[in-house]
């Protein structure tokens, strides 16, 4: 975070196309010859393992900013053809491995560029009511599509279980569904006040799953309650509400459309978490901003915020 505030915006596009090519080859190099571990191949090992969907996380807002920021003032269909095209590749490749929580999480990101960008409604407003329609469809049909020997084809077998357990946890509650439903049960019992720090008894007796990673949200809401709840969603607010401001008063459209896909980064990230623990979204793996133990997520949120650190810095020196 440090290292990168210190970087000015000119420079952080001069970076763009080497680091998103080089993120690019490295998604192809997993799906040639990369690390599998627990059914899925999204590691590379160059001396050092690495996972090079996470380097895209901020590579593909990079990338998208930059295209923009060359086309400004002449923009046309054709250009936002080619950043969906950008988008797409990575994606692709990401969903591929099959990492859905890290597509979703570069999906995003992207996309916020791109709609921030000036993408007219008329081209959001179709996908979003295909979208809706299809949820509907999924939530009324889910007893035949849930079913045991229907395969949906377009999605491997244990997404199509997360899915239809969010749809009904209780199909197999000791199961499939007892990580969603023990995490409600966890936040639940909190209460308003929660049971107090390193007391909650669904966390410590382990009915919590990855309870110190993507499941912290249980933990943190049987420990600290409704309360503790609201306080950190309205920190992460804040947090988005700043990467706002900041991107609307950057000084270049670089800048402003950067920062709106950091702000996207920190949403996505804290809305997916907490709603896949709470039961509202299919279990993924995203971990909970700042508050789950881990390295690379670590990595890439301190890497965001020192892009809006540099972007904020920008601006001040623009006004001096």
């Amino acid at each position: 975070m440090f290292m990168v505030a210190q970087v000015p915006p000119p420079k952080l596009m001069a970076w763009a196309v080497p680091v998103y090519t080089l993120g690019v080859i490295l998604l192809v190099a997993v799906a040639l010859f990369g690390i599998t571990k627990k059914g899925a191949r999204r590691w590379v090992n160059l001396g050092v393992v690495i996972q090079p969907s996470e380097i895209l996380k901020i590579a593909l807002p990079l990338m998208l900013a930059a295209w923009f920021q060359k086309r400004e003032g002449q923009l046309r269909s054709s250009d936002f053809a080619v950043a969906l095209l950008i988008l797409g590749v990575p994606v692709g490749l990401i969903m591929k491995q099959p990492d859905l929580g890290t597509a979703l999480l570069v999906l995003a990101a992207g996309l916020a560029v791109i709609f921030f960008a000036g993408l007219k409604w008329r081209w959001i407003l179709p996908p979003v009511a295909l979208g809706l329609a299809g949820i509907a469809a999924l939530v009324v049909m889910e007893p035949t599509l849930c079913a045991a020997d229907v395969n949906w084809h377009v999605l491997h077998e244990y997404q199509r279980q997360r899915i239809c357990t969010l749809l009904d946890p209780a199909r197999d509650p000791l199961g499939k569904g007892f990580h969603i439903i023990q995490g409600m049960i966890a936040i639940g019992s909190g209460g308003f006040w929660g049971k107090g720090f390193m007391q909650g008894t669904q966390t410590h007796l382990e009915f919590i799953p990855e309870r110190t990673t993507d499941f912290i949200f249980a933990a943190y809401g049987e420990e600290f309650g409704f309360s503790g709840g609201i306080f950190l969603i309205i920190c992460y607010l804040f947090l988005i509400y700043r990467a706002l401001i900041i991107a609307m008063q950057a000084p270049t459209l670089f800048s402003r459309l950067l920062a709106a896909s950091m702000a996207m980064i920190f949403f996505t990230y804290a809305f997916v978490n907490m709603g896949m623990v709470s039961g509202i979204l299919p279990v993924v793996g995203v971990p909970l901003p700042f508050i789950s133990y881990g390295g690379t997520a670590m990595v890439t949120l301190g890497l965001a915020l020192g892009i809006l650190m540099s972007i904020a810095k920008s601006k001040q020196l623009v006004q001096t």
